[in-house]
């Protein structure tokens, strides 16, 4: 079972993906994350220090991340661009979460979502030898993650075929290739 800290950080970050910064009360975090208000505040004693948490949850996923792109057996370039969906994992939502407080305006929460981009780029770079390289695979797959993770009218996400994702990684093999 989840500590009581991962419950909480869980619990507020649902509710920033569903509902919102606003709706994201002390109050309402306790109760989604069956602590007391007493509970929560143990162990993070401001809202602020929630949004601390958070940040500091997706910098360490982030970590991993870009540790993984450094060692993909299939390539940096295809790993970040196959990637690069929103299938609700941990690090997707803790991106997700955080991104909604970025739009709030918290100062912490804006550093915590450059610093996951800088990773990712310098990551990159490193694996492919070529900043700009590494800043046109960045961007397709930011390209797809961004219009993974928005839905169209009938809230059905917009998603890219098995065949249509091979062909673009062709495309990202092409790229590599060129450098």
């Amino acid at each position: 079972m989840a500590s009581a800290k991962d419950r909480i950080l869980d619990s507020f970050e649902d509710i920033l993906i569903k509902e919102g910064e606003r709706a994201a009360t002390m109050d309402a975090v306790a109760a989604a994350a069956g602590v007391s208000k007493g509970g929560l505040l143990y162990h993070f004693p401001s809202k602020e220090a929630m949004v601390e948490g958070l940040c500091q949850r997706l910098e360490a996923l982030t970590e991993d991340d870009a540790m993984k792109i450094g060692a993909a057996p299939e390539g940096a370039a295809r790993y970040y661009v196959r990637t690069s969906h929103y299938v609700d994992s941990p690090l997707d939502r803790a991106i997700v979460a955080v991104a909604r407080l970025v739009q709030q305006g918290h100062p912490a929460a804006a550093k915590a979502f450059s610093r996951t981009q800088d990773l990712w780029l310098a990551a990159l770079e490193e694996a492919l030898g070529s900043r700009p390289l590494a800043q046109a695979v960045k961007l397709m797959g930011d390209g797809l993650y961004y219009s993974a993770t928005f839905f169209s009218g009938n809230a059905q996400p917009a998603d890219v075929t098995e065949d249509e994702m091979e062909a673009l990684l062709e495309q990202v093999d092409a790229l590599v290739a060129r450098n």
